[in-house]
């Protein structure tokens, strides 16, 4: 169950550890394409204390019991002779043994297995088709450019919603491939609706849950079961787990931690939720599961747990143990991704857009540059907890020695950096650190679009790698991005998507409607922006959520400085984070969703772009007051010419071929350099004087990206004129020099 490494620490006389392992996992459901990341951060954590886990995740594991001919099976069987059902799940019941005979190939070719089945499925008479199949798109024009084998994951997937959307109506009306019972762990000031439900008989999925965390439980043996909840659609689950688990092994101590914790539960009274879990942790997991461990090995008193909470005296008991400091990120150790079933997790498509087809199709390693946010200003974030607040980036070296790692454990090279907002200081010194270990990975992250992203960095971020970023543009209004303290502007924000998607990385927006005193005029100007946006070709995808006010934002903490009002002040004795708010001054925004939505969609497959902005809506909409050519006139900037003094300067590109001539021109002669510069597509030839040419030459043998230290832009100029050449700019920023950017001479 622990690699040789993993024993070699554990045997360390001077750590303890449980006689039996910690079991970390993750309840359904998350992702089907790769897992989520908590578990393995905590495992990397123990297996530097020499502290035996195991990890597992439910989800996938569920996923595949019920998506097997066995299991469908079963399912058609139950439903037989049962009425009442809808068209659509007739007919799937009529298909059965097309369905039956078909899912163990689908998932195999999902998970990576078997790919010629592509030219079978593409051929649309192998997989039976319902009602998820007749809102495909012209497949001929989606998959034009991304292939066959992308265009039979498309197919497939909507082969499984199919089959989803038969168990939602027939057997268990909660499931959802990335969630579970997400509507009654969503908001639940109240814990009345859940514990009704955890007092009914299992479902459908509960049952499969259920049986496989019993050969669990059984063949581990474990002491400690911890339990990662990320969002409200793992909490049906996760209390289903605990409740099992407390009634069937009733010495085993059970903790919930991670996202929904940390944001829902931070006021937690209710002594019912302690019938499922005995402790609940809040924030970083690492030094409060520690001291937990070592509390059940009776090494700690129960008021030394950190960030805790647990039941004393039948009383909901909060446990800071401030004194106890937490870990820096560089004491975390290496996410461990063992155990996990990494070659079985399902790779989908359910919308046809590279860009947004990134969160489900392939294996992705999450690490994250740094913890908490850099920028921690953002109104309607919740910046007053720790996770947010507290900032500390790790050194970019360290971030490759993690990637190494992880390329050798897991097999695999692509990593998604899932930090609240990326610092582009650290990208550009990890793009180097990986160009300068020659690695070949492919990355994406999370980031703000700040101006520091110019036009050079993004194609250094390229050159190392990175394929895609996602960040936060919400409300595509100055006003109210000023409001957000969001600190960019639309216009920035264009320029900074340009430099992405002309260095050949994809742009994801999350945009954002209803922010407080948002009128409807700017909620049609802020789709104008993002219109005008999608048609230049400088974002490649996006989605539309409308703001919902946080308990610890300062939108929620000061309501009446935002000109909104809480619908209720009364707390509950369970989650308290999303709070039911009155906008008077701002626009009936629910009115918008479906219309902004809509329009997205179809800006996402580059269509619609002429369409009348109110013909989305089914209500009158005032007109656009946004000039049609805004975002073209914000890209003229030729921001990458200002000379920026402590720029670093790098050289990505080979050695060029250098030819030494004599120019001859009305009896005058000069002594000429021609250097030849080839890169993997095409060739330049530049001329200049000699003596340019050899500076020219050696300056950028002493830039190369291969050399342990950096030269910036002044160094660089005061050896320009150290030789006594005149006008540095005029030569740099000017033909035929300022050509070379294209091969890999970037001012970062």
């Amino acid at each position: 169950m622990t690699s040789s490494k993993t024993k070699s620490i554990f045997l360390h006389p001077k750590l303890f550890y449980l006689s039996a392992p910690v079991f970390l996992f993750t309840p359904p459901f998350t992702q089907l394409n790769t897992p989520y990341p908590a578990t393995a951060y905590l495992k990397g954590f123990l297996n530097t204390k020499g502290i035996e886990s195991y990890q597992a995740d439910l989800g996938i594991e569920v996923t595949l019991q019920i998506f097997s001919s066995k299991e469908l099976a079963n399912l058609f069987a139950a439903l037989s002779g049962k009425e009442g059902f809808s068209d659509n799940a007739k007919r799937i019941i009529a298909l059965q043994q097309d369905y039956i005979t078909t899912i163990d190939a689908v998932i195999k070719f999902l998970q990576g297995g078997n790919p010629t089945l592509a030219h079978l499925i593409c051929k649309r008479d192998f997989l039976p088709e319902a009602q998820r199949f007749a809102q495909l798109d012209d497949l001929a024009w989606a998959f034009g450019s991304m292939g066959i084998h992308d265009k039979a994951k498309h197919l497939a997937t909507m082969y499984l919603e199919d089959l989803s959307d038969l168990i939602k109506e027939c057997v268990d009306e909660h499931f959802g491939f990335s969630r579970y019972a997400e509507r009654m762990g969503r908001s639940a000031n109240s814990f009345d609706e859940l514990y009704a439900a955890l007092q009914n008989d299992y479902t459908y999925i509960d049952t499969i849950l259920i049986n496989i965390l019993q050969q669990k439980i059984e063949e581990l043996k474990p002491s400690l079961v911890a339990i990662s909840v990320p969002f409200p659609g793992n909490l049906y689950t996760s209390l289903r787990c605990g409740q099992w688990i407390k009634k069937n092994h009733p010495s085993v101590k059970v903790v919930m931690g991670g996202g929904f914790a940390n944001t829902e539960l931070r006021s937690l009274s209710d002594e019912r939720v302690f019938e499922f879990f005995d402790f609940i942790t809040l924030d970083d997991g690492e030094a409060p599961v520690e001291n937990l461990i070592a509390y059940i090995n009776g090494e700690k008193k129960i008021e030394e747990l950190k960030r805790t909470f647990t039941l004393i005296k039948n009383t909901v008991t909060y446990i800071n143990n401030s004194s106890c400091k937490d870990y820096k990120q560089g004491q975390v150790g290496t996410p461990d991704y063992s155990d996990l079933l990494l070659d079985k997790y399902i790779s989908a498509i359910e919308i046809i857009n590279p860009m947004h087809s990134l969160w489900s199709d392939g294996r992705w390693n999450k690490l994250t540059m740094a913890h908490g946010c850099y920028w921690g200003k953002c109104t309607f974030c919740d910046i007053s907890l720790d996770y947010i607040r507290l900032y500390e980036p790790v050194t970019a070296a360290l971030l490759c020695d993690r990637m190494e790692e992880l390329i050798a454990q897991t097999g695999q090279s692509g990593f998604h950096f899932v930090d609240e907002a990326a610092p582009p200081a650290l990208m550009r010194e990890l793009a180097i650190e990986i160009l300068k270990r020659k690695l070949i990975v492919t990355w994406w992250a999370n980031v703000r679009f700040e101006k520091s992203f110019t036009r050079d960095l993004c194609l250094l971020l390229k050159a190392s790698g990175c394929i895609a970023v996602s960040g936060g543009l919400e409300v595509a209004s100055d006003r109210l991005l000023k409001l957000i303290e969001k600190g960019i502007t639309v216009a920035q924000v264009a320029r900074v998507n340009k430099n992405f998607t002309d260095a050949g990385i994809m742009v994801h927006a999350y945009l954002m409607y209803g922010f407080p005193t948002q009128t409807d005029q700017e909620t049609i100007d802020s789709l104008e922006m993002v219109r005008q946006m999608f048609e230049a070709g400088i974002l490649q995808s996006a989605f539309w959520h409308q703001f919902t006010m946080t308990a610890h934002s300062p939108v929620g903490l000061n309501p009446a400085k935002y000109k909104v009002q809480k619908k209720s002040e009364l707390m509950g004795a369970f989650a308290n984070n999303d709070i039911e708010h009155i906008d008077p001054t701002g626009a009936d925004h629910e009115l918008y969703s479906f219309g902004l939505k809509k329009s997205l969609l179809n800006y996402m497959h580059g269509a619609c772009f002429d369409f009348p902005l109110n013909k989305w809506f089914d209500f009158k909409v005032p007109k656009t007051s946004i000039a049609p050519d805004y975002i073209a006139n914000a890209l003229q900037s030729d921001e990458h010419l200002i000379f920026k003094p402590t720029a670093k300067v790098i050289w990505l590109g080979n050695a060029p071929l250098v030819n030494y001539y004599t120019k001859s021109k009305k009896g005058n002669q000069w002594e000429m350099a021609s250097l030849i510069f080839q890169n993997k597509k095409t060739t330049i030839e530049i001329n200049v004087s000699q003596p340019e040419g050899k500076w020219l030459v050696n300056m950028l043998e002493q830039l190369s990206i291969n050399n342990a230290t950096t030269i910036t832009l002044q160094q660089v100029k005061d050896s320009f004129e150290a030789e006594g050449f005149d006008d540095f700019e005029l030569f740099w920023d000017n033909k035929p020099v300022n050509g070379l950017w294209k091969f890999g001479l970037l001012k970062v």
